[in-house]
């Protein structure tokens, strides 16, 4: 049985088979491979002799399930051997993704003595003296700690500190390599809000920035608030604030596509958390015509009963009609769906009763709300969180520029105006000549991107516009440095 889902990079393994060594053997292989529904990537001759050859078999699978499958289905292959089954994000994932590298040599007397002890001390003095030069003089000046309670990772729920631990080794490994951030994952073995926030205020003395990531909703927004209020470095809850970025960019460029406007639009967002919360928000801040939020209670309208105080506020907000009933009845005519739920909540059939030249976000991980294969029948535009996909959406493209650009001016605060600014410069990336129903967003390999974000985010704090050329106007290590020292 072939499996509909489809095969990711997440889910590739590497077989290693002893096959006979005749001219068709490696062709049945692959063959087998590809009837299971899986991806060949690679095939590696490893060894041979007169009878066998033994090769590397790589393919992407759909999930563990279907990679079980797919080596099923090649042992139970006439003359082939499967002698080992490699999952090759595990090995990945051996003895964690991150590691601290001195930036100091520390070859011999004269080095150690100006690193530590004594020469040290004199720059303990100055810091005591001047706090503010900790920015400057320390990691301070371009660290960020990722702070997760394991409470709401990825679409896993919560899994607890230990087992976030990943995912926060990943998004600190992210912000060194698109934006040149050190990060550090600080997992909290508690979910308790008021344990929470006295923890990081705790620890902020060490950083510029603090990422708050994976927190379930609605704690989350009380964490971020309050932390705001205590501390004097830029606090960002990536999975509202970034997402919230990435989408209004792709959204911009989408309706430049099919010729739309932002204020004529009904929008529909499936997923009232932390996610979607700041998507409505930050639509509604730019003037979106009306939008429709849906959670598992239902479409979020005046009157609803037993409401949180974040979706009380959003009935407030949004859905101008009262709307109460189900999501594909939301979608009814509805410009453009947005998606941060679950999977499956819709089929091709619903997409094609939304209005001519819709737009479709469906950006649930791993499988989307729709199958972008059944949306593209019917939708204008369509976009997922999955980068198998054409138009992937991914908060890379937005957290390393924004804590760059934060980073770089020494900025206290994240506001709603670089969040703006930000979506912006992702957006005019792509450039009006690019643009086209597979390209309204910018690759995360793309190198334009966290420069053109940084650079927004300076101007913000600075109160300039933003330059025209952001790659030729770095921060340089003698702006950063403090009075008096040079």
């Amino acid at each position: 049985m072939v499996t509909t889902r489809l095969p990711s990079a997440g889910f590739s393994i590497t077989i290693r088979i002893a096959v006979t060594a005749d001219a068709s053997s490696i062709g049945r292989l692959t063959t087998c491979v590809g009837e299971a529904g899986a991806i060949v990537t690679a095939l590696d001759v490893v060894d041979s002799d007169a009878t066998h050859v033994i090769v590397d078999l790589t393919c992407d699978t759909a999930d563990s399930a279907h990679a079980d499958q797919v080596v099923k289905q090649l042992e139970d292959q006439d003359g082939v051997d499967v002698r080992k089954v490699s999952d090759r994000t595990f090995l990945l994932h051996l003895g964690g993704k991150i590691e601290v590298n001195s930036k100091v040599a520390l070859r011999n007397r004269d080095e150690l003595s100006r690193a530590y002890t004594p020469g040290v001390a004199r720059v303990c003095m100055a810091i005591a003296e001047n706090p503010a030069d900790a920015r400057r003089l320390t990691i301070k000046r371009n660290t960020v700690a990722v702070v997760s309670d394991g409470s709401a990772v990825l679409g896993l729920g919560n899994i607890g500190p230990a087992a976030a631990m990943p995912v926060m080794e990943g998004k600190a490994a992210l912000f060194k390599r698109f934006g040149g951030v050190d990060a550090w994952p600080v997992v909290l073995d508690t979910q308790d809000t008021d344990e929470i926030v006295a923890i990081v205020k705790a620890i902020a003395p060490a950083y510029g920035g603090i990422n708050l990531e994976d927190i379930a909703a609605p704690r989350c927004f009380e964490i971020e608030a309050r932390l705001r209020e205590l501390l004097d470095i830029p606090v960002f809850h990536d999975d509202q604030h970034g997402t919230a970025i990435c989408v209004l960019a792709a959204l911009t460029n989408a309706l430049r596509v099919v010729g739309k406007r932002l204020e004529d639009v009904r929008v529909v967002v499936s997923g009232a958390g932390a996610a979607g919360t700041a998507i409505m928000k930050l639509l509604l801040r730019q003037g979106v015509g009306d939008i429709i939020a849906y959670d598992r209670k239902g479409a979020l309208h005046r009157g609803m009963p037993d409401m949180s105080e974040t979706w009380q506020w959003l009935a407030e907000h949004t859905n101008k009609d009262d709307y109460s009933g189900d999501l594909p009845g939301a979608i009814v005519g509805a410009d453009v769906f947005i998606g941060v739920s679950a999977p499956n909540l819709l089929t091709g059939d619903d997409i094609a009763k939304m209005a001519e030249k819709s737009i479709v976000f469906a950006l649930a991980n791993p499988d989307p709300e729709v199958d972008p294969r059944e949306a593209r029948k019917h939708a204008a535009v369509v976009a997922t969180g999955r980068s198998d996909q054409p138009n992937q959406i991914n908060n890379v493209l937005a957290f390393p520029g924004v804590f760059r650009g934060m980073l770089d001016v020494s900025a206290e605060g994240f506001t709603e105006e670089m969040a703006l600014a930000a979506a912006r410069a992702i957006a005019d990336v792509v450039g009006e000549d690019k643009l086209n129903p597979t390209v309204i967003i910018p690759s995360v390999f793309d190198q334009r991107v966290t420069p053109a974000v940084a650079a927004a985010i300076r101007a913000v704090v600075r109160g300039v516009p933003a330059p025209s050329n952001p790659a030729a106007t770095p921060e340089s290590e003698l702006d950063q440095a403090p009075e008096g020292i040079f």
